[in-house]
């Protein structure tokens, strides 16, 4: 044959021989880099699920600090352990004496003067004076709260409708400004944490609050958790613990939190 004729190219043995090292070099290659990836897919887990339990804990910790004094309830229905409170958005100091219109604890009141800045009010929030959490002073029967009677304002007068005899004078005639029950459920076999706001304040503790309260899902994945309140950690506050656990594809991370809950009415 003539040589330009000539054509050069692999056998089929030296294909097969190639294909086989490829395969071996790219079977040692995914071994080595099998242990790293799973190291970051890991590690990237572990990062997702604590951000996720560290935030919804954060959250329940502001709240918890904007706690009515005395009003942290928590309970446990149906596997799932519920924290609720009254949360405060404001308060101030009531005139107790001397002229304008003092805050009277002799008889049934309408209005009452505030002392220093003026206090911005909106509609459907409740006074709170001197809540202590006990039979006869007790917020959640109605007994230190009483319905503010007017629009969204700024305001040196707050008044009330219908007219309230609060059960105890505050010795430091201080009122708080309630916007009403907050719940935080925890449940580990729908794996949720959720809150609830908007509803209305009742007595035994509502497991979960009924309609129209409004809910928003902080964490999913969660597979075990837990609320406690001791009263009386201090002389004036108390204090509420939480655990979260978060679970995704078998590994769990675990988070604890404490606040401190000012209960000086």
């Amino acid at each position: 044959m003539h040589p330009r004729y000539k054509h050069a190219g692999f056998s089929l043995i030296e294909m097969i021989i190639v294909i086989s090292v490829t395969a071996i070099v790219g079977a040692m290659v995914a071994t080595f880099l099998k242990i790293p990836i799973d190291g970051y897919l890991a590690q990237d887990r572990r990062s997702r699920l604590t951000d996720t339990a560290d935030t919804a804990l954060r959250r329940v910790a502001q709240d918890v600090r904007l706690a009515l004094p005395n009003s942290v309830r928590v309970t446990t229905a149906g596997g799932v352990t519920y924290l609720e409170f009254l949360i405060t958005r404001t308060g101030g100091r009531y005139r107790a004496e001397g002229g304008g219109d003092v805050l009277d604890f002799s008889t049934a009141d309408s209005s009452f003067d505030v002392l220093g800045p003026a206090i911005v009010m909106r509609a459907g929030d409740q006074i709170a004076v001197y809540n202590l959490g006990i039979p006869g002073a007790d917020a959640w029967l109605g007994e230190t709260l009483a319905a503010y009677s007017g629009a969204g304002g700024t305001l040196t007068t707050i008044p009330l409708a219908p007219a309230k005899l609060f059960p105890v004078a505050s010795p430091g005639n201080r009122f708080q400004v309630v916007e009403g029950p907050v719940t935080y459920a925890c449940d580990p076999v729908a794996g949720t944490l959720t809150r609830y706001w908007g509803y209305g304040i009742a007595d035994p503790q509502p497991t979960p609050p009924a309609a129209p309260a409004s809910s928003a899902l902080l964490a999913n994945r969660v597979s075990a958790c837990t609320f406690t309140y001791l009263p009386g950690i201090t002389e004036r506050g108390g204090l509420v613990s939480m655990t979260l656990a978060l679970t995704l594809n078998n590994e769990t991370v675990r988070l604890h939190s404490n606040t401190q809950v000012s209960n000086q009415p």
